[in-house]
C-alpha cells in the first residue's frame, strides 16, 4: 500500500481549511521544458499552471513571483511593484536555502520565510490555478483567492507582454 503524499504546502492548506486538489505526475517524464510538460502531465492548460520564481531586489531582498508556465516575469515591472530599483533572478543553487524547496518543486506556499509574493493578475481570470505542491511530481489546484489567503500575495501585472 502506497503512502499518501502530504507536503508542507498541503499541511498548511489543510490547517487553513482551504479546499484544494492534489495532482500527481511522474517527475521522470519531465524534461528541459518542464513548465509546459507539467501542465500537459497534469491536464491543466499552461495559462492556468503557474511557476514560482525567486528574485532578489536591491532594496527589499527576496521577492517571489508566479507567472504561467509558458510566460516570463518582467523584471522591470516586478522591481517597480516591489519597491526596488533593480531586481534579478536568484540562482538555482540558492533556492533550497531561501525557500526550502528545490528547482521544479518551489511552491509559493510554505516557504522557510514569508517573502513578498506577487502573482500575475492573469490568475484571476480562472476559477482555479495550479502551483507546485512543494515537491517535483505534485501540484495543487485551488482558487486564486484561496492562494492569496495562504500566501498573502498581491495580484499584479508582472508577466512580459506578448511580442509582436
Amino acid at each position: 500500500m502506497s503512502k499518501k503524499l502530504v507536503t508542507n504546502a498541503m499541511r498548511l492548506l489543510n490547517a487553513a481549511k482551504i479546499e484544494y486538489e492534489t495532482i500527481e505526475y511522474s517527475a521522470d517524464e519531465v524534461g528541459e521544458n518542464f513548465g509546459a510538460e507539467i501542465a500537459e502531465l497534469t491536464g491543466m492548460p499552461p495559462e492556468q499552471t503557474f511557476k514560482t520564481l525567486a528574485a532578489a531586489g536591491d532594496k527589499t531582498g527576496t521577492v517571489i513571483a508566479c507567472v504561467h508556465v509558458c510566460g516570463e516575469v518582467d523584471l522591470k515591472k516586478l522591481a517597480k511593484i516591489s519597491g526596488n530599483k533593480r531586481i534579478q533572478m536568484v540562482h538555482v543553487r540558492e533556492l533550497p536555502a531561501l525557500t526550502g524547496y528545490i528547482r521544479g518543486g518551489v511552491s509559493p506556499i510554505g516557504m522557510k520565510k514569508k517573502y513578498p509574493t506577487y502573482i500575475d493578475k492573469s490568475a484571476l481570470d480562472f476559477e482555479s490555478v495550479t502551483v507546485s505542491a512543494g515537491v517535483c511530481g505534485a501540484s495543487v489546484r485551488l482558487a486564486p483567492r484561496d492562494l492569496q489567503k495562504i500566501t498573502d500575495c498581491k495580484f499584479e501585472d508582472i508577466a512580459k507582454g506578448e511580442e509582436v
